[in-house]
């Protein structure tokens, strides 16, 4: 049976190191790390994530700012609270909960947040200095899942990795960081020819393209580590459950190591869009520090 990888127990270990450095520079320099969330509209789902967002930040020290509109919110005014946040010394990651209404434009949301508080990683700058091996605040999900993958492997290097999906918010970056780590990569996607095959030859397969049970248990090496990222709605005799995109119960025997859903990669990203703002705000106090600039001003 294959190891399941907790992602509850591995987030708690990430977050109260988050909360220990908190600690260190709310002592040392004053500066209280500082998230602003903005929701639009009254998506069941979001505002599950923004209200579990806010309980974690608080519970490691941070400051939780929220920002609620109206689902027929304009452009310009989304626009305009984000210029403020930018402008903003105390605050360090600015975070646009998705998806937006129809009617606004998510490109130019993410376009419009300084690339340095951009903690979801989704800022073009951010994108393009992934992708050329520059340092860069890394999307959660694909950061949290390279997390997971260090509790099998000491070394990445030389593992073939399988990649099912090319979102840009987790199949191109999570691709991105496995080839960092020296990872032969392939990305497969609904115009991948033989899929399974390919998938059958990876040491790693990491599922994130948003169809419950679409990775069955033949596309699967013996031994292979396998991270779902996707967590889909569906109904099994007449219950609403949160299933994968691994058929999770046929895929574990095979496996040598799974995560769960949920309760697998899930938490991971929130402890990791924390783990950026403590990184966006240590930087800023570290380049106050060099400059002889006060505290005050953070």
């Amino acid at each position: 049976m294959a190891h399941i990888l907790d992602g509850k127990l591995l987030s708690a270990q990430v977050l109260e190191e988050v909360a220990r450095e908190v600690e260190i520079l709310k002592a040392e320099r004053g500066v209280v790390p500082a998230l602003a969330v903005i929701l639009v509209g009254d998506d069941p789902a979001s505002q599950v994530y923004v209200r579990n967002k806010a309980k974690r930040a608080t519970e490691v020290g941070m400051l939780s700012i929220e920002y609620r509109f109206d689902a027929d919110t304009s452009q310009e005014k989304l626009n305009k609270l984000i210029l403020e946040l930018n402008r903003d010394p105390t605050v360090h990651g600015i975070l646009v909960q998705l998806p937006l209404p129809s009617h606004l434009s998510e490109d130019e949301v993410i376009a419009a947040i300084a690339p340095g508080k951009d903690v979801d990683g989704f800022h073009p700058q951010n994108v393009g200095a992934l992708a050329s091996g520059q340092p860069a605040l890394v999307p959660c999900t694909p950061q949290g899942c390279m997390i997971m993958l260090q509790e099998v492997y000491e070394d990445l290097r030389g593992k073939s990795a399988v990649v099912v999906g090319r979102s840009n918010i987790v199949g191109k970056p999570m691709a991105m960081l496995l080839l960092q780590a020296n990872c032969t990569v392939t990305i497969v996607h609904s115009h991948t020819v033989g899929i399974e095959e390919i998938c059958r030859r990876a040491d790693i397969v990491v599922a994130a393209v948003g169809r419950a049970g679409l990775v069955k248990s033949d596309w699967i090496k013996p031994g292979a580590t396998v991270i779902d990222v996707g967590i889909n709605e569906v109904y099994e005799e007449g219950r609403r459950k949160l299933r994968g995109d691994v058929d999770f119960q046929n895929v574990e025997p095979i496996a040598g190591a799974i995560t769960p859903v949920p309760g697998g990669v899930g938490p991971m990203t929130i402890a990791c869009l924390l783990l950026n703002t403590l990184k966006v705000a240590k930087e800023k106090s570290a380049f106050m520090k060099r400059n002889g600039l006060a505290t005050e001003a953070m």
